[in-house]
């Protein structure tokens, strides 16, 4: 339990800030909490955060009401519309 704890926590703490990162990181999260739940061993917890990762950003897309966040390569973030 507490490796568990320390790995979300871990998570949480590199969450992103731009919008495909911050949905990444959350379907991440909760794909990893259901794979490991779903099979009780590492190995589905890191293929349900994997492919819970992928979904989050797909879904995250689709749910936006036309503007994302973006870092640009000072590392500033701006607002501007979803490519």
């Amino acid at each position: 339990m507490r490796k568990t704890i320390f790995a979300v926590a871990a998570m949480m703490a590199l969450a992103g800030c731009t919008t495909a990162e911050t949905d990444a990181t959350t379907g991440g999260l909760i794909g990893a909490g259901v794979g490991a739940l779903a099979t009780g061993d590492a190995g589905g917890a890191i293929i349900g955060g994997v492919v819970g990762a992928a979904s989050g950003v797909l879904i995250g897309r689709a749910a936006r009401d036309g503007w994302c966040r973006y870092r640009d390569r000072n590392g500033r973030i701006y607002e501007a519309r979803c490519r």
